[in-house]
């Protein structure tokens, strides 16, 4: 999808460095992936302490 973004010279330039990516395209889409990927842990951290994780395999699956 082509779309017409603003950005900073100076940010993709290091985007592109950090990232050693060889295109613009390559960096942003880099940054998206590791933008959704930081966001998606953030949100599973929510859930630390809340969830019960004595589990007992045998109970789940009605051995005996």
């Amino acid at each position: 999808m082509r779309t017409t973004l603003d950005i900073p010279a100076k940010l993709i330039e290091e985007a592109m460095r950090i990232t050693k990516a060889r295109t613009k395209s390559e960096a942003i889409r880099t940054a998206l992936e590791l933008l959704i990927k930081q966001e998606q842990r953030m949100k599973l951290l929510t859930f630390k302490g809340k969830v019960d994780l004595e589990i007992d395999l045998d109970t789940l699956r009605k051995r005996k």
